[in-house]
């Protein structure tokens, strides 16, 4: 037997038919089971009650941290980077576009067997030139091995949000995971509503176009959380009932300094199989003392306090410290050191680099197997992959709209019958 509970034979059936033709032609001798989104999804479904890790990788112990937790707990995961984290415009130096090379490599260098899929989080269209420089950057993430992909046109106006959905979708492969979102992350103001939700899954549905996954703005934030409001479950848990028809699951966002009983109760009372996690792996892997949930804890000051046994050196972190106060870095905005400091913190000791890997592999490790239910979830995906005998599931869903009912005339006008308020205007990307 494998080290992740199905045999030998089986894994190597997987590996035969289960990764896509992308990342067939990026490595071909790989032995890393890189696989779509909807195998994550699917494998979730199949336990129950359960949502994989979406590990956002800002820098590279991330993306081993992470690595190592899933394969410590047989557990299949994610792995991303979003638009604006790893963009044309990056803060990191993972991008979009060499993070499948980096997994790729640390799978086949630490023997990782778990399935893993490789994700562009909050591919954000927030104008038409957005729209218009998708169609050329959304095939080129595909070239570069990603396995799944969430269209977030969710600043714009409900009609332009699910026009461009419908636009940008024959960019994305129909085998790749696809997440959607309706409502843009930014706390308790603009929540998204049932109606909005509807609005987006029906139109998606009429025009043959079925997302494996649903982000909602229910009350969380990105970055650092400053209240303990955090996550409406409620809110979540009525949208998902209302979009059951369409098996659409959902995608946390902003897990980052939700409570433990919060993130569980979204895993047990929600339709969730997907939470990410980014600003708590990024602290964690530079030693930061964070609280139980992983949110940085800052000292009367505001400054973020180092833990001298976790994560870089006391003088290393000094360094950025003295980095961050010369560009004006506050709070969140210490996400902007990643993209200067990844080589000065690879070219550390081995004692250091292992630091921040293990920071992370502990946290993610606690999360999957104490929080969201993900332990033992990697023999269910390959199960779904040898079932289908394909790296393509398919979909979870017939179309049951009509499509004459959802045209862009119709969808037009339907919008104009929206009642839906965004509200607080601003930046709330990752």
């Amino acid at each position: 037997m494998s080290a992740h509970g199905v045999s030998t034979a089986d894994y190597e059936k997987a590996l035969s038919v289960g990764r896509p033709p992308n990342v067939v032609k990026l490595f071909p001798n790989s032995k890393a089971l890189l696989v779509s989104g909807k195998v994550i999804d699917r494998a979730m479904i199949r336990k129950g009650k359960a949502i994989a890790i979406a590990a956002s990788v800002r820098n590279s112990f991330a993306a081993y941290g992470a690595l190592r937790a899933a394969q410590k707990a047989n557990a299949a995961i994610i792995i991303e980077i979003a638009k604006s984290e790893g963009g044309a415009n990056a803060y990191c130096a993972v991008s979009l576009w060499n993070m499948a090379r980096l997994v790729d490599s640390i799978c086949n260098e630490l023997g990782i067997t778990v399935p893993v899929a490789i994700h562009a989080d909050h591919y954000g269209i927030k104008s038409d030139k957005d729209l218009v420089a998708a169609k050329t950057e959304i095939p080129s993430l595909f070239d570069a091995g990603m396995t799944s992909i969430a269209i977030d046109a969710s600043h714009l106006p409900d009609t332009d949000n699910l026009l461009a959905n419908l636009e940008l979708s024959r960019f994305v492969p129909a085998w790749s995971g696809y997440e959607t979102e309706v409502g843009e992350i930014k706390g308790k103001t603009g929540l998204s509503t049932v109606k909005e939700a509807l609005f987006l899954i029906e139109g998606l549905n009429a025009n043959n176009i079925f997302p494996d996954w649903i982000a909602l703005n229910n009350g969380t934030t990105h970055g650092l959380e400053a209240s303990d409001a955090g996550i409406q479950v409620d809110l979540t848990a009525k949208i998902h009932k209302a979009l059951e028809p369409y098996h659409i699951s959902g995608a946390q966002h902003g897990t980052s300094g939700n409570n433990f009983d919060r993130l569980r109760a979204i895993a047990q009372k929600t339709h969730t199989t997907k939470a990410n996690v980014a600003t708590a792996l990024q602290m964690v892997s530079w030693g930061l003392k964070v609280n139980e949930y992983g949110n940085a804890i800052q000292d009367a000051e505001g400054n973020f306090i180092k833990m001298p046994d976790a994560g870089p050196f006391d003088s290393m972190w000094e360094q950025m410290v003295a980095f961050a106060k010369e560009k004006g870095l506050k709070g969140g905005d210490y996400k902007k050191l990643n993209l200067p400091f990844e080589n000065k913190l690879l070219g550390l000791t081995a004692v250091e680099r292992e630091r921040m890997i293990k920071g992370v592999e502990d946290f993610v490790y606690l999360l999957i197997s104490e929080v969201f239910n993900g332990q033992d979830t990697a023999s269910l995906a390959i199960e779904e992959i040898l079932k289908a005998g394909s790296y393509d599931l398919g979909p979870k869903t017939p179309r049951i709209e009509n499509p004459a009912d959802w045209t862009r005339e119709r969808i037009l006008e339907k919008g104009t019958k929206l009642d839906t308020d965004k509200r607080a205007k601003g930046n709330f990307d990752d």
